[in-house]
């Protein structure tokens, strides 16, 4: 067993402080009914976490005000109450978890693992393709996920980077782009997000742009972080997508290692869009309506990029006839 410093052991004494507070709380909603709880006990409660140093959890806390805003909120409502309850009792408990779960709990609460803890893990080195890439502005900074998915390891990937706001994004692969790369992962019981991994130091030459892709930039192509080396055409894509039924099992493996699990990236094959669904499988509802989709498909079955969540697929990219990727 490792030996805590008195920093580390104060933090686990404030940050289970915080979490038996949340489970109080979560069993006197439960008590009093879902419709007692108001925005200022939730600011309150999302307050008194920070102040654990338990910041995860209370981002945790910070979202049911946009679940109860929406539609059948008591049945998400209660779900995300569930979640809560769960890590906070995995937390209490973690000493008996397996250590990648015990690892999975302590970042899911606000616990940091380093870039060197990160760049010490097994690398994986595979070519990888760009699922897609979504920003998402947060207090204060622009979070951009990379959304890539690797050829011969099937294995799924997130390159998660944070920019100020006042700030211009970094330049990024397209979607649609190939690339060799060796991943670092960030321990977890289902691995997602990861760092790429500089091997030599050298000038990394790039990436190959997916098919009709116009390079931008003063040079004639992005820059690519380091580690990254050009990679062959992304024009066949069977080789990373899966049908629905594998699509489904994956994310059922992912849950199953990590039940706080809130996106996913899949290459669908063969699927055929539909207003609200997507080969079958239910879109997010805060998602607009999938018309661009549903014309590049032109009604046939196309191959689709996604990102799962609890709450139905978001297109990410989907390929035309010609190979070429058109971002939704």
């Amino acid at each position: 067993m490792i030996s805590e410093t008195p920093a580390q052991t104060a933090r686990h004494a404030r940050v289970a402080a915080g979490l038996a507070e949340l489970e109080r709380w979560l069993g006197d909603q439960v008590r009093l009914g879902l419709g007692q709880a108001g925005d200022r006990d939730w600011d309150d409660l999302v307050k008194r976490l920070v102040d654990a140093q338990a910041p995860g959890a209370a981002g945790l806390v910070a979202r049911l005000e946009r679940v109860r805003a929406a539609a059948g909120w008591p049945g998400a409502l209660l779900s995300e109450y569930a979640l809560l309850n769960l890590l906070a009792v995995a937390y209490r408990r973690r000493a008996e978890l397996p250590p990648s779960l015990a690892r999975t709990v302590l970042t899911r609460v606000g616990f940091t693992t380093s870039r060197a803890e990160v760049l010490a893990e097994p690398h994986v080195v595979d070519r990888w393709l760009v699922l897609g890439v979504r920003d998402e502005p947060l207090d204060h900074v622009t979070a951009r996920r990379v959304w890539l998915r690797g050829q011969a390891t099937g294995r799924p990937a997130l390159i998660l980077t944070f920019t100020p706001a006042a700030h211009p994004m970094d330049e990024t692969p397209p979607p649609g782009a190939t690339l060799e790369a060796a991943l670092a992962f960030y321990p977890a019981a289902a691995p997602l997000r990861a760092l790429v991994v500089d091997l030599d130091g050298e000038e990394p030459p790039g990436f190959v742009l997916p098919p009709g892709a116009v390079e931008p930039g003063p040079h004639g192509a992005f820059p690519a972080p380091d580690g990254l080396r050009g990679g062959s055409s992304a024009a066949g894509l069977g080789s990373w997508a899966v049908s629905v039924e594998e699509a489904l099992e994956e994310v059922a493996g992912a849950v199953a290692a990590d039940p706080w699990t809130d996106a996913w990236p899949l290459l669908l094959d063969g699927v055929v869009p539909g207003r609200a669904d997507l080969g079958g499988l239910p879109l997010c509802p805060v998602c607009h309506d999938p018309w661009r989709l549903i014309a590049v498909s032109g009604g046939g079955p196309v191959t689709v990029a996604v990102e799962w969540t609890p709450l139905g697929l978001r297109p990410l990219t989907v390929w035309d006839d010609d190979a070429r990727p058109v971002p939704l």
